[in-house]
C-alpha cells in the first residue's frame, strides 16, 4: 500500500484543522468576550439599574454562553484515535480565554468605568451587534462620544464626512476586513492621522505584526480587559491630540511667517521708495553747492563750509546708491556689465580713490601685484567699490600701520584679490555678521550703515566668486575674494 496518498490527506486534513481552528478560536473568543463584557458592566451598573434592563444583558449573556456551548459541542464531542480533540494542542491552548489577572481584577470597585477627562469621538466597527453594544457602552462609561459602522464601506463613509479621534477595528468581517480597512485608511491623505486600533478575538503575534506593519496604532485582542483597554485608547488620543497641535502650530507658525514676509516686503518697498526718492532733491543740493563758486568769489570760511556739506552729501548719496545696489543684487534684478579688466589697473584705481583717508600718514598703503596675472571679466564700477570699501575699511579700522592690497593668479583659473591690515582684528564669532545687510561688528561704537561688506559679498557673489575674512585679536585682518576669469553665468546680464 502506498504512502503516497496517506501523505496527501494528512497534509488536507491538517490544513483543514489549522483553517477550521483559526475560524473557531476567533467565534469562541469573540463570544466569550461578550459574556465577560456584559458581565463586568452588570457589576458595575447594577446598583439602581431597572429590572427589566438587568435582565436583557443577562439573556445577552446566556445567548452568547449558548453559542459557545453549540461551538464545542460541535468541534470537540468527536475524538481522534488518541482520544484528543481535533485541534492542535497548541491551538487548544491558544483558544483557551486568558484568565483574568488578580492585579487587574475587573470589579465594582475598578475606575475603568470613571469618566476621562478628554473624551473624544471614536468609531467602533464591527459586523457583530452584540460585539458593538459591548464594546460602546464600555466606551460611554469612560466619557466618550461612540459612532458604529458595521461594514468596512461604511465606516471610510463615516470616517471622511466626521473628524473621528479614534478607529476601534475589528479584524474578521465580511466582504471587507479589518486589515483591508486599515490600508485604506492610511493610503487616504485626509484620514491617515486618524489612529487606529486593531481588535480580534485572534491573539496571535503575527496577526499584531501584521497590523502595526500597515499602520495601526496598537492591537487588542479579545475578551480585552476594560482596565487596558481603557489606557490604551487614553494613550492613542493623546498622541492624536498631541500630534494635531503640532499640526495646528506648524499652520500657525506658515501663517505668521507668510504675513512676516508682506511686512517686511511691505518696509523694504516703502524704504527704497523714500530712498530712491532721496536721491533727486539731494543731487540738486550737491550741484548747488557746486554752482555757488561760480557766483562770485568766497572767503576762506565760506569755501570751507560748502566743502564740508558737500562731502556729506556726497556720502550721503553714497549710502543711498549702495542701499540700491544691495536692494537690486539681493532680488537678483543686478545687472553685471562684462569688460576686460587688468588687476593692476583695478587696484590702482580703487587706492586713489581713498588715498586722502591715510593722508594723515598714520596709515601706509601698498600693493603687491603679481606681474604675470592675465586680464579677466568683470563689472569695473561694482569690483572697484568692493575694492574701495575693503581698503576704506581697514584704514577706518587701523588707526596706525599698513593696509596691503594683493592680487595673484589662484587655483581654479581665478583672480585672488586681499586686502590686509594691522589693526584691531575681529572676533572668530562676527565673520558672518559684518556680511549680512546692516550688519555691524559693535553697533555702540562703529559708524557707518553696514551696508559697505554686504554690497561686496553680493557683487562677489554675483560675479561667481566668494569672499571671506580671517582675522585675529589684536593683530589684523585679511579680506579675500575671488573673481573667475571668465564671465560667469551668475553674472551675466539680466
Amino acid at each position: 500500500m502506498s504512502t503516497a496518498p496517506l501523505a496527501a490527506r494528512d497534509l488536507e486534513n491538517a490544513s483543514a484543522r489549522t483553517s477550521l481552528s483559526s475560524r473557531l478560536l476567533h467565534d469562541l473568543r469573540s463570544h466569550l468576550n461578550q459574556i465577560i463584557g456584559y458581565a463586568d458592566m452588570l457589576t458595575e451598573e447594577g446598583e439602581g439599574r431597572p429590572r427589566a434592563e438587568l435582565g436583557a444583558d443577562l439573556q445577552k449573556m446566556g445567548s452568547a454562553g449558548r453559542r459557545m456551548l453549540t461551538l464545542i459541542e460541535e468541534n470537540f464531542a468527536s475524538r481522534d484515535e488518541n482520544g484528543s480533540a481535533g485541534v492542535p494542542p497548541a491551538e487548544q491552548a491558544a483558544s483557551s480565554p486568558p484568565a483574568r489577572s488578580e492585579d487587574a481584577p475587573c470589579s465594582a470597585g475598578e475606575d475603568a468605568g470613571a469618566p476621562i477627562h478628554a473624551p473624544g469621538l471614536v468609531l467602533v466597527v464591527d459586523d457583530d451587534e452584540v460585539n458593538r453594544d459591548v464594546l460602546c457602552r464600555r466606551l460611554k462609561m469612560q466619557g466618550h462620544d461612540v459612532r458604529i459602522a458595521a461594514t468596512g464601506s461604511d465606516a471610510l463613509q463615516m470616517l471622511r464626512e466626521s473628524a473621528f479621534d479614534l478607529v476601534l477595528l475589528d479584524i474578521m468581517m465580511p466582504d471587507m476586513d479589518g486589515y483591508e480597512v486599515l490600508g485604506h485608511i492610511k493610503e487616504d491623505e485626509g484620514l491617515r492621522h486618524i489612529p487606529v486600533i486593531m481588535i480580534s478575538a485572534l491573539n496571535e503575534l503575527r496577526s499584531v505584526v501584521r497590523c502595526i506593519e500597515a499602520g495601526a496604532e496598537d492591537y487588542l485582542a479579545k475578551p480585552f480587559n476594560p482596565t487596558l483597554l481603557k489606557a490604551r485608547i487614553g494613550a492613542c488620543l493623546e498622541k492624536k491630540r498631541g500630534r494635531d497641535r503640532e499640526t495646528v502650530l506648524y499652520a500657525q507658525l506658515q501663517d505668521n511667517y507668510k504675513r512676516l514676509q508682506e511686512v517686511e516686503k511691505l518696509r523694504d518697498d516703502m524704504r527704497n521708495m523714500i530712498v530712491h526718492d532721496l536721491r533727486t532733491p539731494l543731487t540738486a543740493v550737491i550741484i548747488g553747492m557746486e554752482m555757488l563758486e561760480k557766483f562770485g568769489a568766497l572767503n576762506e570760511t565760506q569755501q570751507e563750509l560748502i566743502a564740508i556739506a558737500g562731502g556729506g552729501g556726497k556720502t550721503l548719496l553714497g549710502m543711498i546708491n549702495d542701499l540700491l545696489d544691495v536692494e537690486k543684487m539681493e532680488a537678483g534684478s543686478t545687472q553685471l556689465r562684462y569688460v576686460e579688466l587688468s588687476a593692476a589697473a583695478l587696484i590702482a584705481g580703487a587706492v586713489e580713490q581713498v588715498a586722502a583717508l591715510a593722508g594723515n600718514g598714520q596709515i601706509a598703503l601698498a600693493t603687491e601685484i603679481a606681474s604675470d596675472l592675465p586680464l579677466f571679466s568683470g563689472d569695473e564700477n561694482k569690483l572697484s567699490r568692493t575694492l574701495v570699501n575693503l581698503i576704506a575699511n581697514a584704514i577706518k579700522f587701523a588707526p596706525a600701520g599698513t593696509v596691503t592690497v594683493t592680487a595673484c593668479q589662484a587655483d581654479g583659473d581665478t583672480i585672488l584679490f586681499a586686502v590686509r591690515d594691522t589693526g584691531a582684528g575681529i572676533p572668530a564669532e562676527a565673520f558672518e555678521r559684518i556680511f549680512e545687510k546692516f550688519g555691524q561688528l559693535d553697533s555702540r561704537s562703529q559708524v557707518g550703515t553696514g551696508l559697505g561688506l554686504a554690497f561686496c559679498k553680493l557683487a562677489v557673489e554675483a560675479h561667481g566668486g566668494r569672499i571671506q575674512v580671517e582675522s585675529t585679536v589684536g593683530v589684523g585682518s585679511t579680506f579675500s575674494f575671488t573673481i573667475p576669469r571668465a564671465a560667469a553665468l551668475v553674472g551675466r546680464e539680466m
